[in-house]
């Protein structure tokens, strides 16, 4: 699994982050994470507000810092 990050590093994209760390532990995925900054590429997947989760190359959640059982409800999902 690919769990991209899409933000400025803000505290929220910092929440966000933990919260799907938080999931992937418990809910024992295997997945590499990656923390992406660069303006050009957070607007090619078409977002208008960060933070944004995108999980295997689709956004999941976008301008908003979801609970923690959501994140794992959207992470489930790709699994």
């Amino acid at each position: 699994m690919n769990i991209k990050i899409l933000g400025m590093g803000c505290r929220n994209c910092r929440a966000l982050e933990a919260y799907a760390r938080q999931a992937v532990a418990e809910l024992g995925l295997e997945a590499e994470f990656e923390e992406v900054k660069d303006m050009d590429k957070i607007m090619s997947y078409d977002i208008m507000m960060t933070p944004a989760l995108v999980v295997n190359e689709k956004v999941k959640v976008a301008g908003r810092v979801p609970g923690k059982d959501e994140v794992k409800k959207l992470l489930a999902e790709e699994a």
